[in-house]
């Protein structure tokens, strides 16, 4: 198999051709990729914002496509399956934790490559089933965008139309007004954090009421910075049994860097998912 991969080394991007790859295990899963959705993260790791970035980096980790080959001891796939992949692809399977379908750590630190490919193995363990009735493309995304939010925290007064109107929010509150951040003051029963960026964590534990939780990179103030696999496999099947479809800009992989800037500059109007399908091949 020859995989077609686009890597970073910077602010540029390579076409990386892997002929052969990595052989499939008995336990993977092999992926033709359709759609991969765009976050924040690929922004981190393809510009080195925390420093550690290995180039060429190979960024993605909101996986949609189907399934085109299982190892022999693969037993919740089949060829032709649809299929997700998100953050996690490996851990010990081994402890309580991953016992549980919460596979938080991967164990060995292995250097993985993602989604802006056209291929990838992964362990049958780290694979979602998407049902055939739910578009791929709305598919990506939701490996990595698991909560639902009945009150958005925003900076810009911009999006708040779309909060209130669009997304069913009961309430708005713009965190740079003082104001707003004041009224709200031990009146928050639940945080749940997903902000990507660096900003202060003081002005929002003011608003927590005394025993109650923030949720944020697994850190009590309480949870994971994203869900198990157990937990995200539910949340497909919801999705896909109440036809709950995330909003999304499909773009073309040659678009990635566009993406990127616009994702830098604060202009997306929500999820860009690339098609890597038409685009890669």
């Amino acid at each position: 198999m020859v995989e077609l991969m686009v890597g970073s080394i910077g602010f540029d991007w390579v076409v990386v051709r892997l002929a052969g790859g990595w052989a499939l295990g008995t336990d993977d899963v092999s992926i033709k990729i359709t759609h991969c959705g765009v976050c924040y993260a690929d922004v981190i790791w393809t510009r080195n914002q925390h420093g550690d970035s290995k180039y060429p980096v190979v960024p993605g980790h909101e996986i949609a496509g189907i399934v085109k080959e299982v190892g022999s001891n693969v037993q919740r796939f089949k060829v032709g399956d649809h299929m997700g992949v998100g953050t996690h692809v490996n851990s010990c399977r081994d402890c309580e934790y991953c016992n549980d379908r919460f596979n938080g750590v991967d164990a060995d630190g292995t250097i993985t490559k993602g989604g802006y490919s056209s291929h990838i193995f992964v362990h049958e363990w780290y694979c979602f089933n998407i049902p055939e009735n739910y578009p791929l493309a709305s598919a990506a995304p939701l490996h990595f965008v698991l909560e639902l939010l009945f009150m958005l925290r925003c900076t810009s007064i911009s999006k708040e139309g779309e909060a209130l109107g669009q997304l069913g929010a009961d309430n708005f509150v713009v965190s740079s007004d003082r104001n707003q951040m004041k009224a709200l003051v031990v009146s928050v029963d639940f945080i749940i954090e997903i902000a990507s960026g660096d900003h202060p964590f003081d002005p929002y534990l003011e608003l927590l009421k005394l025993v109650e939780f923030w949720c944020y990179a697994m850190k009590t103030i309480s949870g994971s910075v994203t869900g198990g696999t157990k937990d995200i496999q539910e949340m497909i099947d919801f999705c896909a049994s109440y036809g709950i479809h995330p909003m999304i800009e499909i773009i073309p992989i040659k678009s990635a860097n566009e993406a990127i800037e616009r994702l830098l500059k604060s202009v997306v109007i929500y999820r860009f998912v690339i098609d890597i399908e038409n685009y890669l091949k």
